[in-house]
């Protein structure tokens, strides 16, 4: 078998301090410029940037064979677009996009892109996604251009032009995007609507995760993916290093830290994303609530609630297992406990518990109430995700306890600061267990901090000897593909098709051969049929198919099946055609029976059987003998 090699380079292009991951065949001719020093025009804070996390986001290119699809597009906090040249370096020929899910640091861009730089090709994402990113753009453009003043930014109108782009995508559907490109969406978790895409070119193909979380929640179920054994597995590592405990002593550990501080008259402020952990630790907190009978209020930022409750009603086939079987009887997102918020009960004396957006305390209601309650000991922040570097979250998870706000103010923190890990990110385990579930051939690390992204790759190659590949910034990484498959003959099969005539193997002259295709310690081997059961400890079962054909014919049965088997004779030529002593006529494993009907007896009723391999020549014998028999035969 003649073996194939390809090349990819990765390319990760800094593109307004965002992060692209490019996959171009080398033969492929597209022409990309990488300047030597981008220069970080647009980035609000560059503390933000890390070497292998640049703010929130992750961007992936996948371009394969001159075809392009980006995976995920945002700018969050780019507030200071003053620039009118575009600083996209690749090409928008043949480009295809793939939104994983609508956190913003994975759509916050895709108005620009489409409705400002001027892509008008199909956008792909599931259909919860599509039901809820328009939302969460258009908080963010209320939040960037009506409070913040910025100019140069999408309109509400560029939203909705942008969504009538998207092509909704279900899962496990294989979708055939043009003459070679299709994509294929596998359940996620992470958040409602989440998808790892498969995104493949002939024999080449590349998973890209996105988001995704191996461990099952209170209201989501974990990821899942296929052996599809890609060239690439593009995964986030977000915590690289890091294994969770069990999720049952988190929540025991989350609802003991939350009593106590309600026992001793203290407030309690969780910093959540609207959609996804709110949604998990408040049917935690639900239910806790209605065991223990406690008093002290719950409340969550206004609207959300109604607007979660809707997209989970509407997604239900998305949820756990439980939820979609208790739905009818109890909707477990209609809280009785928590109720709206409003700013002015941040104020009101005695315990409560607050869940505000957004999850980082960098702006937004959280980091307003934060500032309120920052001061009394009583009082507690629990983060139950990750925060990115520079966010006021991350500083004082890191045990910063005074703060410089704006207009040089300082902040003393007081209040007990507790990190329980609810993300909804993968961790180390997670990503190994998705490695063996995908089989892929490489591997490719971003999303992550470079000391914990070592680590990884580290175990990564050792475990399963593949190659893992964690490019920084602005470097490239080649990675060669084999796309062949090479398939040991049996010396058995190889004399049986000798023994019937065939030719000497010769590479030069390839030809076709019979058998069945047996997997065994990741290598294949073609074996007949017989020896396949046998090492496979299977029973051999056929399948026939009986075809009844009217014949009109005044000869005997017997002159009849005679006259047939002469008829295929003449017509069928390199064919084995046998008039057996059992009154049947057979054509390869095709059985022909011939008896007079009932009624009629110079109508004859002919019986066809065949097996599945000789269908063509089945279906063939039936419409030939409906035609009758010419005259004159004997």
């Amino acid at each position: 078998m003649t073996c194939f090699s390809k090349t990819f380079q990765i390319l990760r292009l800094i593109i307004m301090d965002k992060i692209i991951h490019s996959i171009i065949p080398l033969e492929c001719k597209v022409s990309i410029v990488v300047p030597e020093a981008f220069p970080r025009l647009f980035v609000h804070n560059p503390e933000w940037t890390s070497d292998r996390i640049s703010g929130l986001c992750d961007h992936q290119v996948c371009c394969l064979n001159n075809l392009t699809l980006l995976s995920n597009l945002n700018f969050i906090h780019i507030y200071k677009i003053n620039q009118s040249v575009l600083c996209f370096y690749f090409p928008l020929l043949h480009l295809y996009f793939s939104i994983s899910h609508f956190h913003l640091d994975h759509c916050g861009a895709l108005p620009y892109m489409s409705e400002m730089v001027g892509y008008d090709g199909p956008i792909y994402m599931t259909h919860p996604t599509k039901a809820i990113c328009p939302i969460l753009l258009e908080d963010f453009r209320k939040i960037t251009v009506d409070k913040k003043g910025e100019t140069n930014f999408f309109t509400s109108q560029m939203i909705k032009d942008c969504m009538k782009k998207v092509v909704p995508l279900n899962l496990h559907q294989t979708v055939q995007v043009d003459d070679e490109l299709e994509i294929k969406a596998y359940y996620a978790g992470h958040v409602l609507g989440a998808a790892m895409v498969q995104i493949k070119v002939g024999s080449e193909s590349v998973v890209y995760t996105g988001d995704y979380n191996m461990t099952p929640d209170r209201h989501l179920g974990a990821a899942w993916i296929d052996k599809c054994r890609p060239d690439i597995l593009i995964s986030e590592s977000t915590y690289a290093t890091t294994i969770r405990d069990s999720k049952r002593c988190r929540e025991r550990d989350f609802l003991k830290k939350v009593h106590e501080s309600i026992e001793r008259g203290g407030k309690v402020l969780i910093p959540v994303f609207a959609l996804g952990r709110a949604q998990e630790l408040c049917i935690l907190l639900e239910t806790f609530w209605e065991r223990m009978n406690l008093k002290a209020p719950i409340y969550f930022s206004t609207g959300l609630t109604e607007k979660a409750n809707h997209y989970y009603k509407l997604f239900i086939t998305w949820t756990n297992q439980k939820i979609r079987k208790t739905f009818v009887q109890r909707n477990m997102f209609e809280f009785k406990h928590i109720k709206p918020f409003d700013r002015s009960y941040a104020d009101n004396p005695g315990p409560m518990v607050v869940f505000a957006t957004p999850g980082m305390l960098h702006a937004g209601q959280s980091l307003q109430i934060f500032k309120k309650w920052a001061g009394n000991e009583k009082n507690m922040v629990i983060m139950p995700g990750y925060c990115v570097q520079g966010t006021i979250g991350h500083k004082i998870l890191n045990g910063q306890r005074k703060l410089e706000m704006e207009g040089r103010a300082t902040l003393e923190v007081k209040l007990q600061v507790e990190y329980m890990s609810f993300s909804a990110h993968a961790d180390a385990k997670g990503i190994m267990q998705l490695i063996r579930m995908a089989e892929p051939r490489n591997m490719l690390l971003v999303h992550g901090e470079g000391a914990k992204m070592t680590f990884l790759k580290g175990k990564i190659e050792q475990e399963f000897s593949i190659d893992c590949y964690m490019p920084a910034n602005g470097e490239t990484a080649t990675v060669s593909t084999n796309p062949s498959v090479p398939v040991d003959i049996s010396l058995n099969l190889l004399k049986r098709e000798m023994a019937l005539g065939g030719p000497l193997p010769d590479p030069k002259k390839p030809r076709t051969m019979h058998g069945t295709l047996i997997m065994k310690e990741n290598s294949l081997k073609l074996v007949s049929s017989e020896q396949a059961l046998k090492e496979l400890g299977l029973n051999e079962h056929q399948l026939r198919f009986t075809c009844r054909v009217q014949l009109q014919d005044p000869h005997s049965d017997s002159d009849t099946l005679h006259r047939i088997y002469t008829h295929l004779k003449s017509v069928l030529k390199g064919y084995t055609i046998q008039h057996l002593p059992d009154g049947t006529v057979m054509v390869e494993s095709i059985v022909i029976k011939v008896s007079s009907s009932a009624d009629d007896a110079n109508t004859k009723v002919l019986l066809l059987s065949w097996s599945y391999q000789d269908e063509d020549l089945g279906s063939f014998l039936s419409t030939l003998l409906k035609k009758g028999l010419p005259s004159g035969l004997c």
